[in-house]
């Protein structure tokens, strides 16, 4: 995949598109994609994405409390896995907010792009106001002379799957929802940074982790997860929380046992992905049924990853 972050730079003659933020690309997003190569093949045209950075709620002042599932970087990957042609990232500011959806469409899917076929998703609608519903912009496709279509929602049994849904699942630690509806195992890229030592000291060495600060964390709690470093896999549990038996944190941590593991990794990034929810963060009365208790979440944590 060709990653494209100056437009003016694209120089391909026919493209089939999709436009949206994407937010965690999970199952639902993938449909839309598989159409996309799809018709991209049976046209021989290129694929190509076309989402913006930052988010725009983000600019928009509509924060929230937002946070992503996906880092443009993680985005980047899973549609290079995927398969896609060209991913192509446009800046959002204020200003490229005010667009209508029918200069959007002329000024850079016909004029820029040289689009000939636009892939939506169901309840996609872009430009100002969010007024470019589907039948406007098969108006303007019927205009400038390409043709669109719509993607129906997938839906996880009765439930249409979205990425609000599984910021939810995340949130209250429901981690096996969140990966159902996701199509792989949510993950977490940080940094290692110094700590406290206080878990070498029990015999749990732990790794602390920053991360990206919009980067939604799961639910407080203990996590069995699998753990990538220097391209291996490794077993491992994570606590996400403030760890109220051995310290007084106001801010959430992150804190992972690489089981099986000796190294030196203090400034070295590594990758958790969360396979299931072991139990909730818990102040023990004393280290030693702390330490206990973590003996018996490693036996349960190894138990369900192998």
């Amino acid at each position: 995949m060709i990653k494209i972050t100056d437009i003016n730079s694209f120089n391909i003659t026919d493209t089939v598109v999709t436009v949206g933020t994407f937010d965690g690309l999970h199952r639902g997003h993938k449909t839309i994609l598989d159409r996309l190569k799809n018709k991209a093949k049976q046209l021989n045209y290129k694929s190509v994405v076309f989402t913006f950075w930052p988010h725009p709620r983000f600019v928009l002042g509509k924060i929230d409390g937002l946070e992503l599932l996906s880092t443009i970087d993680e985005k980047a990957k899973i549609l290079d896995d995927y398969g896609i042609d060209y991913l192509v990232i446009v800046e959002f500011t204020k200003q490229f907010a005010e667009q209508t959806s029918y200069e959007f469409v002329k000024n850079l899917l016909v004029a820029k792009l040289n689009v000939k076929h636009l892939v939506l998703g169901y309840d996609h609608h872009f430009g100002k106001n969010r007024e470019g519903r589907f039948e406007k912009l098969a108006e303007c496709a019927n205009e400038f002379g390409f043709t669109i279509e719509q993607v129906s929602a997938l839906s996880s049994g009765n439930d249409n799957i979205s990425s609000t849904k599984i910021r939810n699942a995340l949130k209250k630690g429901d981690i096996v929802k969140a990966n159902k509806y996701l199509g792989y195992n949510y993950s977490i890229t940080g940094t290692v940074i110094k700590g406290e030592a206080l878990g070498r000291k029990i015999g749990f060495p732990t790794a602390n982790i920053k991360w990206e600060s919009y980067k939604l964390i799961p639910a407080n709690g203990v996590y069995a997860v699998k753990v990538y470093y220097n391209k291996i896999e490794y077993n491992a549990m994570v606590n996400v929380g403030r760890k109220p038996t051995v310290s007084n944190n106001e801010k959430t941590g992150i804190e992972v046992n690489i089981f099986e593991f000796d190294e030196n990794i203090y400034d070295k990034k590594i990758t958790i992905f969360f396979i299931e929810k072991i139990r909730n963060e818990q102040k023990f009365e004393s280290v030693d049924k702390l330490k206990l208790q973590l003996k018996l979440d490693k036996k349960m944590v190894l138990k369900l990853l192998n």
